[in-house]
């Protein structure tokens, strides 16, 4: 199953700006704005966001933030917890401490009472020896296909990477890729999304030949229909977008308004063949997180214990 139908959304108590992630998120921007105003606009934004994605059909689980102590990504729930079809559930290990409290053991079991969760996989150990692997930022799964993408990065442990899959049984592709001032790409998802049947991607950011090659011929070889973004639309978050069920059955693509507005009309109508796109306005919030909606979704793949 490559596209589920529940999602756990986490709504912030304390957004700002984070200057402990700053360093490597070339998308975050300080607009030097006043807490009140900033959380005031991305309150609202995240209410749309959870009221559109239910309007749709789509089973959304939505946890508060707790106050204390104040986690500026909250909001971002998939880089520390990942949710997988056979009851597994993975917790990854954070590159900035202040996003290592946004670790909640409740969450976990409050899900409990409606899924199924027979293991845990914990590589949180590997914060104290300083290597990292963000969640579903940091990886992105080809779950029909049992394949998993990494772009290498400080964020992007490569053993921890190559690790993970082998106890998910996932066979592991890595590559490195690059904005336009050659920095290297914090997380893959903001360069790429798999569909069902179709895969968003930056190969421009992939500037080694023999890279882009290995993505674009397992992109090919799982037949999905690769539909190319350009480093500019990648700025505006065109490759951070997700594929979503409804009960009906129905696919989307979620994704925000920035992203939306950037693709252009042929690569809409490549989307639109396979799902509805979904756009969503988040600007705040990916203005100043550096995420934005496929950050916002912890997919849960988990089984329901009733069916």
């Amino acid at each position: 199953m490559q596209a589920t139908k529940h999602i756990l959304l986490v709504k912030p108590s304390n957004f700002a700006f984070n200057s402990e992630t700053a360093g490597s998120n070339a998308f975050q921007n300080n607009t030097n704005e006043n807490s009140e105003s900033i959380n005031k606009n991305v309150s609202k934004e995240f209410d749309a966001f959870a009221n559109t994605l239910k309007s749709k059909g789509v089973n959304v689980t939505i946890v508060a933030d707790t106050a204390q102590p104040p986690k500026p990504d909250a909001v971002f729930p998939n880089n520390w917890i990942s949710f997988h079809e056979d009851g597994t559930v993975v917790l990854y290990p954070m590159f900035a401490p202040n996003r290592r409290l946004e670790r909640r053991y409740d969450i976990i079991d409050s899900l409990k009472e409606s899924f199924i969760v027979s293991t845990i996989i914990d590589f949180t150990q590997y914060e104290t020896k300083d290597r990292f692997l963000e969640g579903t930022g940091s990886i992105v799964f080809d779950h029909e296909n049992k394949i998993a993408y990494a772009c290498i990065s400080p964020r992007t442990d490569k053993l921890l990477f190559t690790d993970l899959c082998g106890y998910l049984h996932y066979t592991p592709i890595c590559f490195s890729a690059y904005d336009k001032t050659k920095k290297q790409i914090y997380h893959t998802n903001v360069m790429m999304c798999i569909a069902e049947k179709f895969a968003v991607v930056c190969l421009e950011s992939i500037t080694d030949k023999k890279e882009k090659e290995l993505v674009l011929n397992s992109l090919k070889a799982s037949k999905h229909e690769v539909i190319e973004i350009t480093i500019d639309q990648m700025n505006n978050f065109a490759g951070n977008m997700l594929a979503l069920q409804n009960n009906d059955d129905k696919n989307m693509l979620v994704l925000s308004q920035s992203a939306y507005d950037s693709l252009n009309a042929s690569q809409k109508i490549l989307i639109e063949k396979y799902c509805q796109l979904v756009p969503l306005g988040i600007k705040t919030i990916e203005t100043i997180g550096g995420g934005s909606a496929r950050c916002m979704i912890a997919e849960v793949f988990l089984p329901l214990i009733f069916e």
